[in-house]
């Protein structure tokens, strides 16, 4: 039935006063009313007995009787009751009674349960001033609660407990924390957001953290968020070795943000300096589709990101980047400096500042058809050192024009063509034995055909075969500059149809050569995959500028094979391998990647022969894997490990284990570093993680405890 003016009155009062979201809800939504019975006792008492259901919008309540008293303004309710809010909220009691406008209110037996997740059982819960909920002798968890009588995985008792509701704040008074109801932790006051809460100030979980160098140390986190966009996270480290603070700063604007992150330490490793690092980063969207991005990376001596375990990095790169790429065209100007962190380097000797600058234009001639792709780029890079040579600093400005087309023709033929000169110059200084000033044209041109054909195998599969043949020329007989940013040279199927294999424009292919290759995809209709790759470069004049394990030089290139083979959806195997006319092998990688319904498995072998050139004295062969495993439904374990086969020992291995349910979680890690330098000792690092989930800190997990013995 729909309630009179007087009765709409009361239970609307009872509803929004007996929930959290009071400023939230609309007064003027109907109160709509079923109960097997509902008359008035006298002038003044209205009664509502039997299955007493009311409703306001997405709130409901039911009860077993409703009395609503109009002298008192009191309104008592019997139960058992429960209260439904609109955003989730559930509040259980044996009784209420509401009174002061239906602002002030006591409940018997009252249970709260907040977001779905985290829930507060009470002997008796008021309420006042229509914001606070004052709880006696109460419980909080956001464990499942058996019937037997159980206690919970974890609580926390205390005498008194607040809850704002304005404030979304929990406050407790003489609280102790107890795991399987044994006592842990006790605090006289705590304060805790309440399940709603996004980002509250506070401290966060912390961190137990036992290091062979550092000594066993707790990290406190302390998390103090600036308005609704910015926070700082301070971090105290402290064990018997060392004294640490570490700070993250981060802030979020309209079209843009930055994260800082820092540590500063006086330790027993060094305990004559102050030992520091920042790292920071940030990108901002300018107007006209423009990108300003940066990072800054500095810290106070070589071992210090190794000793407290925040980057495995071994050289710094800070830089400055502003960059916009649309359809037809892609601009970048940017600035770096590099500092090495490698014992067998030194910074006065590396090129350790970097300015560039490129763009690229593309226009569509209707009157030749094809594609025209105009380019001009700058570059300079600079050391410290003014020493002969190996002090040599370089300049250089480089411009290209190209015109390309593709024609398909009789049975799928696709013939592609393309034409064009680059022209630069270079400025060296420093460095006696070369030119200090080179200009040099470099003409281009290239002629490639493809014949894709497609299939279908007897069990239904499509398979699709492509040889690719590739003649290209280009004259860089005059073009002679040393070799700064080359030095390094990958050979594989991404770059075999490509007129200069060398990375960066201080180097350039010469001659007349055939890029030949061939590649075999099939596709299973129950998603197996397998792919045949294989292709080599032939020249009519040597080329000895690459390395002799890059697998191009001289006047043939070794043979690229690439193979896969396994599910798109499954596990699959990838290698890539470079071999000579003997079949001997110069490089030789594979990697299986494996993601099931349990977990996950990584795996990679990694074989380079030994190369001068390339600043490799020895071979390199080794393997790593990763993987992580379900093992029930609530413990996860993870391991990893890195093998110098050539050397026979490991560098690295790592192993975790994590327990998760609806209301822990518990992360458990070791790793070991095995590698030893002039700067790095051998260091082994534990950690212990507990959060316990329901508040703002740690949502509730999915998989909930079971109350079955």
């Amino acid at each position: 039935m729909r309630l009179n003016g007087f009765m709409k009155g009361a239970v609307l009062a009872a509803l929004l006063s007996s929930t959290a979201a009071l400023a939230q809800t609309s007064e003027d939504a109907p109160v709509y009313l079923i109960a097997d019975e509902v008359f008035l006792d006298g002038e003044d008492l209205l009664v509502a007995t039997g299955n007493v259901e009311a409703m306001q919008g997405e709130r409901r309540l039911t009860a077993s009787k409703i009395t609503y008293d109009q002298i008192t303004d009191t309104l008592t309710i019997e139960g058992p009751l429960r209260i439904t809010d609109e955003n989730g909220d559930v509040l259980v009691a044996d009784s209420a009674e509401l009174t002061d406008e239906m602002r002030e209110g006591i409940l018997q037996g009252a249970r709260v349960v907040l977001d779905q997740q985290l829930q507060i059982a009470a002997a008796e819960m008021g309420r006042s001033q229509g914001r606070y909920r004052q709880m006696s002798k109460a419980s909080v968890t956001s464990c499942k609660v058996c019937d037997d009588g159980r206690a919970p995985l974890w609580q926390i008792r205390a005498r008194r407990v607040i809850h704002d509701t304005e404030e979304k704040q929990i406050y407790f008074e003489d609280a102790t924390l107890r795991f399987l109801n044994v006592p842990v932790f006790y605090a006289p006051k705590m304060r805790l957001p309440d399940p709603t809460v996004k980002r509250a100030r506070g401290f966060l979980i912390p961190e137990l953290v036992s290091s062979s160098t550092l000594g066993t140390g707790v990290r406190t986190p302390y998390f103090l968020p600036l308005g609704e966009h910015a926070d700082i996270t301070a971090t105290p480290y402290l064990s018997a070795e060392t004294t640490t603070l570490e700070l993250r700063f981060r802030q979020k604007f309209r079209r843009g943000e930055i994260e800082v992150n820092a540590a500063g330490s006086r330790d027993t490793l060094r305990p004559e300096e102050f030992r520091s690092y920042l790292f920071a980063e940030g990108s901002f969207y300018l107007p006209e589709d423009f990108r300003l991005s940066f990072d800054v990376e500095t810290v106070s001596d070589d071992a210090y990101l190794i000793d407290y375990d925040y980057s495995t990095k071994d050289r710094l790169d800070s830089s400055v980047t502003l960059s916009r790429h649309k359809y037809n065209s892609a601009f970048e100007v940017s600035g770096t400096l590099f500092e090495t962190l490698r014992s067998f380097e030194t910074n006065a000797t590396q090129a350790s500042r970097l300015g560039q600058f490129s763009y690229e234009h593309r226009l569509f001639p209707k009157a030749v058809g094809g594609e025209v792709r105009l380019g001009v780029e700058a570059h300079e890079h600079t050391r410290e050192s003014d020493e002969d040579v190996v002090g040599r600093d370089v300049q250089r400005v480089t411009a290209n024009a190209d015109w390309r087309r593709s024609w398909v023709f009789g049975p799928g033929f696709d013939f592609q063509s393309m034409a064009g000169v680059t022209a630069g110059h270079f400025d060296l200084d420093d460095d006696s034995t070369l030119t200090q000033a080179e200009d040099y044209t470099i003409p281009y041109a290239a002629a490639t055909l493809r014949w894709p054909l497609q299939g279908r195998g007897p069990d239904g599969s499509s398979q699709i075969l492509e040889p690719i043949i590739q003649i290209a020329w280009s004259d860089a007989s005059s073009f002679n500059v040393p070799n700064d940013e080359s030095t390094r040279v990958e050979f594989d199927w991404g770059n075999l149809f490509s007129m200069n294999r060398f990375p960066a424009p201080d180097q350039a292919e010469d001659g007349l050569r055939a890029n030949i290759g061939a590649q075999w995809t099939q596709l299973g209709q129950d998603g197996t995959y397998s792919r045949l790759a294989l292709g080599r470069v032939i020249r009519q004049e040597r080329e000895d500028r690459f390395s002799e394990t890059s697998g191009l030089s001289g006047l043939e290139s070794d043979w690229l094979f690439e193979a896969s083979v396994g599910k798109l959806d499954g596990p699959l195997l990838s290698a890539r391998s470079l071999l000579d006319d003997k079949l001997r092998l110069a490089k030789a990688e594979a990697q299986l990647n494996w993601a099931f319904p349990r977990g996950t498995f990584n795996a990679t072998y990694l074989w380079l022969t030994e190369d001068s050139a390339e600043d490799r004295d020895s071979p390199v062969s080794e393997w790593t894997f990763a993987t992580a495993y379900k093992l029930t439904d609530t413990w996860t374990g993870n391991l990893s490990w890195r093998y110098d086969l050539e050397n026979d020992r490991s560098t690295r291995a790592a192993m975790g284990l994590v327990y998760e349910n609806e209301c822990l979680n518990v992360q458990l890690s070791t790793s070991r570093r095995f590698t030893d330098s002039d700067n790095f000792d051998p260091t082994s690092n534990f950690e212990v993680i507990v959060s316990l989930l329901g508040f703002s800190a740690g949502r509730a997990g999915a998989v909930r405890q079971s109350c079955k013995t």
